[in-house]
């Protein structure tokens, strides 16, 4: 596929990393030729340093024989003019970034439809809904459904009560043999592994399992994680995401959110009547005892500052927040909080990047998401009529390097994966797999 990305800063850096992997043609454009230069060193792609409403960059980056133009800069209205200007120009479909809510709604998606906008795209937006989704998830660091719920990819951190620390994947299988769930990635500091049967759950481990929905309990259990019930939240800083997270739970939750701007806590207070906004300063730690931090169920951080996220998570992590969650912008401290042990981390530009790579997938591949370090992503992928793949188990299938079958969907029911397991045709397979591998996947199931 022929994919022109228009960005300024790391959104398109980290999206144009991510499709290069999965060998697509990839032009970028961006004012910031520094950055261009990052990219050009570690990758073969054709950088253009330019403005992208710029007919003649548009021209240059050849957007009129593009299957997919992306703009992805932090100014909304250069998105929407970019992407009006490259569908013109003859580009098959186009994706605008954008911040505004009330372009999010059908009737004004339609309106920008019509000016040639196909798709509109809100990391603010994203990053609301997973906070919200995971709140409801108490024991999961993350968690994604699969056709339609028959499969759940579950991520728990193994910490000092888990009852599978230090086993080995074979000596677990053995102490739990109706456990009916498998295990199918391990991040460990920063690295993915695509785990075999001699692996061992170590201390502080991702360990990404998929099971059935009624098998949740079970992951739970060895996790050594006991069930709870969010009854409140604390939210520090009052931005969009924390506007739309606010929005999807104030009904549900007791909420508190403070923010420093005073304007912007009027506008929460004139919008919310049952969300209490505090005017203060979230680093304040005399101002979270005052507010009963250790009292409080989940701790969300969303202020601009990194560091200031982290800190008070942690912080809050210290008295005793059963789950704290940290808007965490700078992509290099992704994985230095996780080991640190803040539980979820939500960064817009991983998000975003994860949300758009699905629109250029093959028909093969009907769902995906990127692990939060962009290095492996899951797929739900249809198995073709006559693929070698279904002639033998699968333990007896050579796959590429780096790709693990969790589960399959036959027949809208729901098998967990194992050697044994024979493929049939227009099976929906749910695999993890590193993105160089992916094109790969999919030729041996085709």
């Amino acid at each position: 596929m022929n994919i022109v990305i228009a960005g300024d800063g790391e959104v398109g850096f980290h999206l144009a990393r991510a499709l290069s992997k999965v060998k697509h043609d990839i032009t970028v454009v961006d004012p910031n030729s520094e950055l261009l230069r990052m990219l050009e060193a570690e990758s073969d792609l054709l950088t253009i340093a330019g403005n992208s409403t710029s007919l003649k960059t548009l021209r240059q980056a050849n957007v009129q024989k593009a299957d997919l133009l992306i703009s992805v800069l932090h100014e909304e209205s250069i998105n929407i003019i970019t992407c009006m200007l490259g569908k013109r120009l003859g580009a098959k479909r186009t994706i605008a970034r954008v911040s505004t809510q009330e372009y999010l709604n059908d009737t004004n998606r339609k309106m920008f439809s019509g000016m040639g906008i196909d798709e509109l795209v809100c990391p603010e937006k994203i990053a609301a809904q997973e906070i919200s989704r995971l709140l409801t998830k108490n024991t999961a660091t993350e968690l994604f459904d699969f056709s339609n719920g028959l499969l759940c990819v579950y991520m728990l951190r193994i910490d000092r009560k888990a009852l599978i620390l230090n086993k080995t994947l074979i000596e677990v299988a053995k102490e739990f043999p109706d456990f009916g769930v498998r295990t199918v990635c391990i991040i460990r500091k920063g690295t993915t592994i695509i785990p075999n049967g001699e692996d061992k759950y170590l201390f502080n481990d991702l360990v990404y399992f998929i099971a059935k929905p009624e098998d949740v309990g079970k992951i739970k259990e060895i996790g050594g994680k006991g069930d709870y019930v969010t009854k409140n939240a604390m939210i520090v800083g009052g931005g969009r995401i924390a506007r739309r997270t606010a929005m999807s739970l104030h009904d549900k939750i007791e909420l508190k959110i403070i923010e420093q701007d005073i304007e912007r806590c009027n506008r929460l207070a004139n919008e919310f009547s049952d969300v209490m906004i505090i005017n203060g300063n979230g680093s304040d730690i005399s101002l979270l005892e005052d507010e009963a931090i250790d009292k409080t169920d989940a701790f969300i951080a969303l202020t601009p500052s990194t560091e200031t996220n982290i800190m008070s998570c942690l912080y809050a992590h210290r008295q005793g927040v059963r789950k704290t969650i940290a808007l965490v912008e700078n992509v290099n401290y992704i994985d230095i909080s996780q080991d640190i042990g803040i539980d979820i981390i939500i960064n817009k530009k991983l998000i975003t990047a994860s949300y758009i790579t699905k629109f250029t997938f093959e028909d093969e591949i009907t769902s995906s998401k990127w692990l939060s370090n962009l290095d492996t992503e899951v797929l739900e992928l249809i198995v073709k009529e006559n693929s070698p793949i279904t002639k033998k188990q699968l333990k007896d299938i050579k796959f590429p390097q780096g790709v693990n079958i969790g589960g399959v969907i036959r027949n809208n029911v729901a098998i967990i994966a194992n050697g044994a397991t024979l493929l049939q045709a227009n099976d929906k397979v749910v695999a993890f797999t590193k993105p160089e591998s992916v094109s790969k996947l999919v030729k041996l199931l085709n």
